[in-house]
């Protein structure tokens, strides 16, 4: 695997211009087409994966999940969905109080959910509250392929692979042979029901030598769960509820939740519990076709399923859909070679974050594919993984998610209350109920919590009415009274401070010194004075506490003329350990809008110094697209192409379009939704910007065209 890493990257060192011919619809699905996934072998990081945003389903090479323990090292082959969770059960009756630790900051004492680091009952009930939820692996449905004597092949034996994901229609179309006979596979996901359906063609059907086994793994307490745990049997059961002549149910139990899974086929086959947590489908007679779906679900149903052929219209109706609607890059006709692999990224991380990101609670950094921290999303991602939908013209794949945020408003005013804090406090590692997670640096990240406010206002600019003033006016101002009553007072210098207490984007600070970080001073000034802006659009009276924190905040931090991560760490530049982890300082200028705070030349100076002295092989797959943002709006074009293309490990797109980052995090979705909001802004540009295209150079070797995309705040 290590060896095909750097196919996965290239730098290139020239730059470019652009030719503009707005005038010229953009041929979509040409453009979408000629960036189809085709696998011809086993690579373990090339699996491929339907979905629908709500449930994703990834296939190996036979177009089923056929061989997990081969990819399991790779993307996993995995069925995850929104409502998939799981707790083992609590026998040690462990309270979440039990979790919080009791800091002394800025003159009175506040209690933070934290990871203790003593052998104890606090440790393990941290440790439990972390583990638990965790998302459910839902099964593994995959192939049992017999050789003549009757045992089961193996994934070497698997030959003459060719498989296609088709964008334009959300389809993996797989074809392989076996002891010497030709398999073509079918795989479609349901964008309604968390459904799959497949269609499989092979004399091997008729000879009984074909056959589709569904199998429960066992979930994990483990930071990831890759679907494929076959140990401890007796903890959990399964079984056949009901069956018929084209349809059977099973059930799925463990601990005190269950679920079920439907499977409806055409023609003469029959289901049987073969093993334990294992049940075959199996072709009867003399046919070479068999149909089937597959639904898993909260609850049993007796409902009329789509079959394979309604499936199958109503994706590529959906997907045709969603590729016509909203925005579109073509690079077709430029001559620098990085223009393919550019547009190659673009179009596959539009799929990967509409399948994987597009749903109604906010994701897990690695989506429906896996479990990474106990598959909880992380708020502070979810801009990364979100706003760009609203930027590529498809908000209301980004308002889906937004009402989650109704959903868990008490969990999180009572962790406000908690701390002595007005209004909401948004956690940072949740679950689907605004459960808070003990970390001891999430508990201290506070740049998740104007990301409400940024995702409203960019509703707002695409529906800019009553109705959606009305539908998110108490979470904004909710937020915003929260980000009014955090900041400290300092009497000596007559100023309000982030901090003590706090941990920054980058997380690399401890927070009981820390205080007065550039971004988070940046992105706080930016919410509240546009909450300001909402109580002026709902026809209420500016708020006096948000006047008086905007105008007292401190100063954006500097030191030798350039811009500090946090004014409580002068040596941020020359301190190697400060010089890891996310270059957040840029993002002060990168995701958020220019004020009269931020000094453009300072910022220039800062982003020079990073660029040259960060360790950049210590970074994740979003700071290069922040970092071509700030690029973007310094006006360095050239800066922000090398930016997308810095040959860095973490930076590395693998052919399915998954953002790779290392041997735990193979893909990483935050990556995906960054590249997306940075070209949208390249290409588009944000408030106040008039040149064409403004993130990309003008010397003459790029022909970008675009259409249907918004501009970034």
């Amino acid at each position: 695997m290590k060896k095909l890493l750097p196919v996965y990257f290239a730098i290139f060192t020239c730059a470019w211009p652009i030719i503009i011919k707005a005038q010229i619809l953009i041929d979509r699905k040409a453009l979408v087409q000629r960036h189809n996934v085709i696998n011809k072998g086993t690579d373990t990081l090339s699996s491929l994966s339907v979905g629908n945003g709500r449930f994703a389903f990834t296939v190996d090479a036979t177009g089923l999940q056929t061989f997990p323990k081969h990819y399991d090292k790779g993307i996993p082959l995995g069925t995850q969905s929104e409502w998939g969770w799981h707790s083992f059960k609590d026998t040690m009756g462990y309270k979440f109080d039990e979790t919080l630790k009791t800091y002394t900051l800025n003159g009175r004492k506040v209690t933070y959910a934290v990871q203790w680091n003593q052998p104890g009952r606090s440790r393990d009930a941290a440790n439990w509250f972390r583990e638990n939820v965790h998302r459910l692996q839902l099964g593994n449905l995959g192939f049992i392929l017999l050789h003549k004597n009757g045992t089961e092949a193996n994934i070497s034996e698997i030959q003459n692979i060719r498989q296609e994901l088709d964008l334009w229609k959300g389809a993996i179309n797989s074809s392989f042979t076996f002891d010497g006979e030709a398999v073509s596979v079918q795989t479609y996901a349901h964008q309604g029901q968390d459904l799959v359906a497949v269609k499989v063609q092979s004399k091997l059907l008729s000879q009984g030598r074909l056959k589709v086994r569904l199998r429960f793994p066992f979930p994990t307490n483990q930071f990831t769960d890759y679907g494929d745990n076959w140990k401890n049997p007796e903890k959990h059961s399964s079984a056949i509820i009901s069956s018929g002549r084209k349809q059977a149910t099973i059930i799925h139990r463990l601990d005190t939740n269950q679920y079920f899974v439907r499977l409806d086929w055409q023609g003469s086959a029959s289901v049987k519990n073969t093993a334990v947590h294992q049940f075959v489908l199996s072709p009867q007679g003399k046919t070479n076709l068999l149909t089937f779906t597959c639904l898993f679900t909260p609850r049993k149903t007796a409902a009329v399923l789509p079959g394979f052929t309604q499936t199958q219209a109503n994706n590529i109706q959906q997907w045709k859909a969603f590729w016509q609607s909203g925005g579109a890059v073509d690079f077709s006709g430029s001559t620098d070679p990085r223009a393919n692999e550019l547009e190659r990224r673009v179009v596959l991380s539009q799929y990967l974050t509409k399948i994987q990101c597009s749903g109604h609670q906010p994701p897990q950094e690695t989506g429906l594919t896996y479990n990474s921290w106990y598959g909880k999303p992380h708020l502070e991602m979810h801009w990364w993984h979100s706003i760009h939908f609203a930027l590529w013209g498809r908000e209301q794949l980004l308002e889906n998610s937004m009402t989650w945020y109704h959903h868990v408003k008490a969990n999180a005013r009572a962790i406000a209350k908690r701390q002595g804090y007005d209004g909401v406090r948004w956690q940072k590692m949740t679950d689907p109920d605004g459960n808070e997670s003990p970390s001891s640096v999430g508990a201290f990240l506070i740049w998740q919590q104007p990301h409400f406010i940024y995702f409203a206002e960019l509703d707002f600019r695409a529906h800019p009415n009553k109705q959606t003033l009305n539908k998110y006016k108490d979470l904004v101002l909710a937020d915003a009274d929260f980000m009014a009553s955090f900041p400290t007072y300092d009497k000596e210098l007559d100023r309000y401070n982030l901090g003590k207490g706090i941990i920054l984007a980058q997380e690399r600070y401890k927070p009981e010194e820390t205080f007065n970080p550039t971004y988070e001073l940046q992105y706080w000034r930016w919410a509240l004075t546009t909450a300001q802006e909402w109580r002026k659009r709902l026809g209420i009276q500016p708020d006096k506490k948000y006047a008086l924190i905007l105008k007292k905040l401190a100063e954006l931090p500097q030191k030798d003329g350039v811009y500090l991560a946090a004014e409580s760490s002068p040596d941020a530049y020359t301190n190697p350990k400060l010089k890891t982890d996310h270059p957040a300082v840029l993002a002060a200028y990168g995701m958020l809008p220019y004020n009269n705070k931020l000094d453009t030349l300072v910022m220039k100076k800062t982003f020079d110094l990073v660029w040259n002295v960060w360790d950049w092989k210590d970074t994740w797959g979003w700071d290069f697209p922040m970092t071509a943002m700030t690029a973007a709006r310094l006006n360095m074009p050239e800066k922000a192409i090398e930016a997308l293309f810095m040959p860095i490990k973490t930076n590395t797109y693998l052919p399915n379009g998954h953002n790779y980052q290392d041997g735990r995090l193979r893909l990483y979705l935050p990556g995906n939704g960054g590249l997306l909001a940075a070209v949208a802004m390249m290409c588009a540009g944000w408030d106040g910007s008039t040149i064409a295209n403004p993130g990309f150079p003008k010397d003459g070797k790029w022909n970008v065209r675009w259409e249907g995309l918004k501009k970034m705040p």
